[in-house]
């Protein structure tokens, strides 16, 4: 057995940009309504002919290209979602068939908000017991599809995009790239976060989630840095769900990163659900950062109430 690495990453959004303003025109609420509850400002929405395996092929094929690797290096294409709507062909297999892969093993995850970091804790299992060398691990959704947008408290937190990670072994000699995973779940509490009826439509109970999410998470993310060999102190980036803006900043500061840059792009982004850390990670490393080889933690959390996190290393 041995280790895996994250060795590239990329994001994709849709072009259209829904502010504040746009929904206070829709809904009853405001700019400073939205802001001082969420601290979301713009989202991204994709339109009815861009399909989740869309968004989630153009993340794919930037994080293959950073990488320098083509699709057929890939033997594993893994897809975070909660808004495939179409049963089979399956998401991945769908973006395997858009990026002309040659005959990966497809496979979609649906642990909502969690999904990218149950896949990538997949991805890295896959490759440790010898069954993939190289996987594309993907978190892609369509949020804006199944919102109820005569909610005011639940459609000005949703967005669309998606985000992508390539993972591949490591050398022999190389220290692992990915840390051991921590995941479970509150079974008796998932009805909190729910994508349910037909048309399936997203709803919550906000405030038991925030309950849920600021007392009970940080000592469980901290275990994520314990199960590293990570103190809270050296970790260079915390990557939470990008859920609210009320959520990631007292859970950063309870997990004690004191050094860490904290990713806040659920501001321009809303909640993109699965795409959210992936999107979030990819763009602080475009943008520099954080350095190659430094420690990150990612944690996700939500629908179920689900939670896996993971300490990796930038690529």
């Amino acid at each position: 057995m041995t280790g895996s690495r994250v060795v590239a990453l990329g994001h994709y959004q849709p072009a259209k940009v829904l502010t504040n303003d746009d929904l206070a025109a829709m809904v009853d609420t405001t700019d400073e309504w939205i802001t001082s509850r969420v601290g979301i400002k713009t989202r991204h929405v994709a339109g009815p002919d861009e399909p989740v395996d869309e968004l989630a092929a153009h993340a794919g094929a930037k994080a293959l290209a950073a990488a320098g690797l083509t699709p057929a290096d890939v033997d594993l294409v893994l897809v975070a979602t909660s808004t495939a709507i179409n049963r089979s062909p399956n998401m991945a297999a769908r973006v395997a068939a858009r990026l002309g892969m040659k005959s990966p093993a497809v496979m979609d995850l649906n642990v909502v908000c969690s999904g990218f970091t149950h896949a990538l804790a997949t991805a890295d299992h896959a490759v440790r017991a010898g069954s993939a060398t190289r996987a594309l691990v993907i978190g892609a959704d369509k949020m804006a599809e199944i919102a109820d947008w005569a909610d005011r408290t639940t459609c000005v937190l949703v967005g669309d995009g998606a985000g992508a990670a390539v993972v591949e072994a490591c050398a022999d000699d190389e220290e692992p790239g990915i840390g051991p995973v921590l995941w479970g779940s509150v079974p008796e509490m998932g009805h909190a976060v729910r994508i349910e009826g037909t048309p399936p439509r997203f709803a919550q109970e906000g405030q038991s989630v925030y309950r849920w999410a600021t007392t009970q998470l940080p000592p469980i993310a901290r275990k994520v840095c314990e199960r590293a060999g990570v103190t809270p102190q050296e970790l260079a980036a915390v990557v939470l769900h990008q859920a609210n803006l009320r959520i990631i900043e007292p859970v950063a500061q309870k997990i004690g990163a004191v050094n860490a840059v904290i990713a806040r792009d659920v501001v321009d982004s809303g909640n993109t659900s699965a795409a959210s850390i992936p999107m979030a990670l990819s763009k602080l490393i475009e943008r520099g950062e954080i350095e190659s080889g430094a420690p990150v933690l990612l944690f996700g959390f939500g629908g179920n109430l689900s939670y896996a996190g993971q300490v990796i290393r930038c690529p």
